[in-house]
């Protein structure tokens, strides 16, 4: 069996080899079930496609507790809106730490259900508790239902060579909104306080939400987008990997096609990491029918979210490929994000600056 990682999700060969082959019960209702690079699960219910996503509750009081709060619901509904399906009910589970005040929980709660009621989510069941060995960031889990017709689902199984892809706001959107939130002073420091305050708006950008139901407004399947994948960790090399893969499809991508933020490249050479294997929770890669690409396209940038196009899928015979400063390399799953190690490692260096 693969060895554990020593920090972040497992690896997609531990995952195939000790989670993908136990699944427990087989039920024909499953219509999408676990699978690298893809988000969520998605059954049938009668006439309607249900779409299921469970992520930690992830909880960071150096954020601030608003912001914090924020993040954590748009982590579950950034994985839920992969499905092309809008998000509908939650189900929560906080498990808070001993030193959790009464008042830090109501503005965290306080947050959380004005940003609910802003998605049309309803909050349907739970559980809330503080106990001892619970930390943050890790204060919970939760589960995330969507609700559609079963025509209006997306998957990466319906991906097809030919398939353009898109790819929203560019590299390391978390990487950059973390750093420049928790060293607001190192960064203005070093490059300029216009600079930090630009760099810390982009903490807001750590969502697909928007993203996904704007691409889906436009058309599904034959029709429009075909597959989505919100690139979390190991940033939009390892996303575009994962949909791949789980769409048995090649892919043929050229980094220089790809939006880039500002302050961005920037704030990664500072903290020395490389921004497309980083962590970017807000950055969603699109697969659509090629004629719908460019109306896709145009909708994203109608609403403000930088957006371009940068390859497309191939025959699975071509393999997966990237093209870097006009050179052919072959598109490898980065295994580890270099974000966890540089933020720790800044934690404990610049622990003085917080």
């Amino acid at each position: 069996m693969s060895a554990m990682p020593e920090i972040g999700k497992i690896s997609p060969k531990l995952f195939d080899e000790l989670i993908s082959t136990r699944l427990g019960a087989k039920i024909d209702e499953v219509l999408v079930g676990p699978q690298n690079g893809v988000d969520v699960g998605i059954v049938e219910i009668g006439d309607k496609a249900v779409s299921f996503t469970c992520d930690p509750v992830f909880i960071v009081p150096e954020y601030g507790w608003e912001r914090a709060a924020w993040f954590a619901i748009h982590i579950i509904a950034s994985d839920s809106v992969t499905s092309g399906l809008k998000p509908r009910f939650l189900a929560i589970d906080l498990n808070l730490p001993m030193e959790m005040t009464g008042e830090q929980l109501e503005i965290m709660w306080k947050t959380m259900h004005h940003e609910c009621v802003k998605l049309g989510i309803s909050v349907i069941t739970g559980h809330t508790g503080r106990y001892e060995n619970c930390h943050y960031p890790m204060v919970g889990g939760a589960t995330m239902v969507g609700i559609g017709n079963k025509d209006e689902y997306v998957t990466p199984r319906l991906a097809r060579a030919g398939d353009k892809i898109i790819v929203t706001k560019g590299p390391a959107i978390e990487a950059t909104g973390i750093f420049a939130t928790m060293f607001p002073k190192l960064i203005e420091h070093k490059f300029g306080k216009d600079f930090s305050q630009k760099a810390q708006r982009i903490f807001y950008k750590m969502s697909v939400v928007d993203d996904a139901m704007t691409a889906v407004s436009v058309g599904v399947r034959d029709n429009g987008v075909t597959a989505m994948h919100d690139a979390t960790e190991c940033g939009i090399w390892g996303g575009l990997y994962e949909i791949s893969q789980a769409a048995s499809l090649g892919v043929r991508v050229e980094m220089e096609r790809i939006v880039v933020e500002d302050c961005v490249p920037d704030i990664c050479r500072y903290f020395g990491i490389d921004p497309y294997t980083s962590i970017s929770e807000g950055t969603l890669i699109i697969s659509c029918r090629s004629h719908k690409a460019q109306d896709i396209l145009k909708a994203l940038h109608q609403k403000g979210i930088k957006a371009s196009i940068v390859g497309e899928f191939t025959e699975p015979r071509q393999g997966m490929v990237l093209v870097r400063g006009g050179r052919e390399e072959k598109l490898e799953h980065p295994i580890v994000d270099p974000f966890w190690s540089a933020f720790y490692t800044a934690l404990e260096k610049y622990k003085d600056q917080l």
